[in-house]
């Protein structure tokens, strides 16, 4: 029986795995570049995916707080994001692997997911 081309390839998802993704969406950047200098962690599939999205949006979501922070209206809009890479923390500790909107394709063009 042959295996079809297309196949996503099957991971071992770990519980370890599901800590550090849900560790590197609530104090990204911080513990993605961590997770990113670890040998054994980078080398596991789910956290990389996981930590390479959440080092991207924890970098655009300081841009944002700098760029907005002068306006007090708009300075709300990383609290936001911050409080939405909690949900995606939350549901890649449910061992998802989560899709950020126009992040991750952006991403996958580059080759960097």
């Amino acid at each position: 029986m042959e295996e079809p081309i297309n196949a996503e390839p099957v991971f071992d998802i770990t519980d370890d795995d599901k800590l550090w993704a849900l560790l590197a969406y609530v104090f990204s950047p911080v513990v993605s570049i961590i997770v990113l200098l670890m040998e054994d962690k980078k080398a596991r599939p789910f956290i990389k995916y996981h930590s390479n999205q959440a080092l991207a949006l924890g970098i655009v979501n300081i841009i944002l707080s700098i760029a907005l922070g002068a306006t007090l209206v708009l300075a709300c809009v990383p609290i936001f994001i911050w409080i939405a890479m909690i949900y995606w923390g939350i549901k890649a500790y449910k061992g998802e692997w989560v899709e950020i909107p126009g992040l991750t394709n952006f991403m996958k063009g580059q080759g960097w997911l």
